[in-house]
């Protein structure tokens, strides 16, 4: 083998970690439709925590009413502002970055752990400004 054909598997390799990693499920994690995650919400309403993972720019064009920010960017460094022992509801704008967030949060010890399918974008329940 010539070194431009190691050098395509190798780059091969590594693109299908890539697609793999940010599209394979998380262990564990409830993907919800929207009215499903609304109805959880809705039973859950006093002991849930509703996480926006959005950046603050996108958080200040909407949010889902009882959502606090904690950016996937940030998620890491705001661990302990998250309660282990209550429920976790993420979003984002797609449903991707939310499930980022639930892979870090599922190896940082947080079990229930949902997400909204489609992310704000498929969300019509109420929202605040």
């Amino acid at each position: 083998m010539d070194s431009t054909m190691i050098f395509n598997i190798v780059a091969l390799g590594f693109i299908a970690w890539f697609f793999y990693s940010r599209f394979a499920g998380v262990k564990g994690l409830r993907n919800l439709s929207p009215e499903q995650f609304q109805e959880a919400l809705a039973a859950d309403k006093h002991k849930q925590v509703l996480i926006d993972v959005r950046e603050p720019g996108e958080w200040k064009q909407g949010y889902i009413t009882g959502a606090v920010n904690i950016p996937l960017s940030a998620m890491g460094r705001r661990l302990a502002e998250i309660p282990k022992d209550r429920p976790i509801y993420l979003y984002c704008r797609s449903g991707m970055r939310s499930k980022q967030a639930a892979r870090i949060l599922r190896r940082n010890g947080f079990s229930e752990l949902s997400h909204l399918k489609g992310g704000i974008m498929s969300w019509r329940g109420k929202q605040t400004q």
